[in-house]
Formats: structure tokens, sequence, C-alpha cells
């Protein structure tokens, strides 16, 4: 049986990442010579309602971008599933964003983290609207040598990447991570945060910027092969 991936998210035609991730995932593949992993879009709202039994079908989890989410309680069910179950995670823009807010609740008991987009009432919100818009942007990327990111580029310690987004981590809770599993392993060249992976899980990676992006212009993008692959490798 081919490996599965769900792809989580409330899809629209307007988001041009949702359009990109089928060929995404499609070139990936072809350039590791394997056939494409079927994908089942789960909207977050789904993802909400599905047991664990269900989840449990899935050999991987890709939360995309397109927050606010309908339903923020499924994407965090999502990515705790993944984490937890051990399964390939990979979360880009909002799913990066998300997987610091899972991780900060439910792996280091900060009940109160928030997402500013979601709840702007929040007074010091953990993922906070970022000072310039990223919206439209291409960008050099630091990428932290010997980390699983880096590795994912052939060992290379800068990329120019595209985003799409206006939010990302309140320097003010970056110490929050500091000592734990989570490692920032991206940085702008102001050395904001734009990336994590999780050493005690066998992959595990979260990018402010959109790889999926690149397949708009039939490009091949190293973190999807390497998710593409660790997929696989997951139920080898």
């Amino acid at each position: 049986m081919e490996p599965s991936i769900a792809v989580v998210g409330d899809r629209s035609e307007r988001v041009a990442a949702h359009l990109a991730l089928p060929r995404a995932l499609s070139l990936a593949a072809q350039s590791l010579g394997v056939a494409p992993p079927q994908e089942r879009w789960l909207s977050s709202t789904q993802a909400a309602e599905c047991s664990d039994n269900e989840l449990e079908a899935f050999s991987g989890f890709w939360l995309v971008p397109g927050s606010p989410y309908a339903s923020m309680a499924g994407a965090l069910r999502a990515i705790r599933f993944a984490r937890e179950q051990q399964r390939p995670f990979l979360g880009t823009c909002g799913g990066f964003q998300h997987a610091l807010i899972e991780y900060a609740r439910h792996a280091l008991g900060v009940v109160g983290a928030e997402h500013a987009e979601s709840n702007p009432d929040a007074r010091q919100p953990l993922v906070e609207r970022l000072s310039c818009s990223l919206a439209g942007v291409r960008a050099p990327v630091k990428l932290v040598e010997g980390s699983r990111l880096s590795r994912a580029y052939g060992g290379a310690t800068l990329s120019t990447e595209s985003y799409n987004c206006n939010y990302g981590l309140s320097p003010g809770w970056r110490d929050l991570f500091s000592g734990t599993p989570l490692r920032f392993n991206a940085f702008d060249e102001e050395g904001g945060v734009r990336g994590l992976e999780l050493e005690d899980h066998p992959f595990f990676i979260g990018t402010l910027f959109q790889p999926e992006l690149a397949a708009l212009s039939d490009e091949v993008h190293p973190v999807v092969v390497a998710f593409v692959r660790a997929v696989r490798a997951s139920r080898g």
C-alpha cells in the first residue's frame, strides 16, 4: 500500500499554496523515483472530529497555509497526533505558527499560548503580527548548520525562500523553547525565527516560508523531498 498524507487545512482556490501542493508532492516523488504519496485533504473541522483510528491511517501530516483555520482545535489535534505518534509532520506558514502553539500548550504546559490572528484580545500572544509583512516576499534564510533542515538542502546554510504571511513567533516568547527538544533551525537576516524542528522526532519540521510555492515554477523543493522521503520511510 502506498503511503498517504493528510493535508490539513481549509482548502481554497484562492490560496496559491493549496493549488501548488499536489504538484509539489508529485515533483518531489519524481525526483526520488517513486510514486507520489496519496493525499487526502482534511479540513480543520474534519481533523477536530477524526478519531485516533482515523488519523492512524495516515503516514504523514502536512498542515498547510490558510489561517485562521475554521477550527484551531482541529489544526492543533493533527499536530499533536503527528508529534506524539512519531508521524512525519510538515507545517508551512500557518502550520509553523500552530506547531509552536501546540508544543507550548501540550508539551510545555503553557495553556495560555495564543495566536493574535485567532485571539486578537490576547495580551501577550505567542504568535503575533510581524512588524513587516512577508506577503508575497522572497528573502534570504539562514539555515542552522547540522540541523535536519540544513541536511535537507544538502548541508547548505543559506537559501532564498518565498513567503506569504503576516504572523510569526513573538520575540518575547523565544526563550520558552530554550533547552527543549524543539529547536529553531532557520532565521532571517535580522535573526527572526523562520523554522523549527523536533530533535526527538523522526521528522517534524515547520517553516514560516512556503516551500510548496516552488512548484508553481515546476521547481523541486528540498524540504518537500525530505518530507516525502520521511513519509515513505515511516511505512517502510
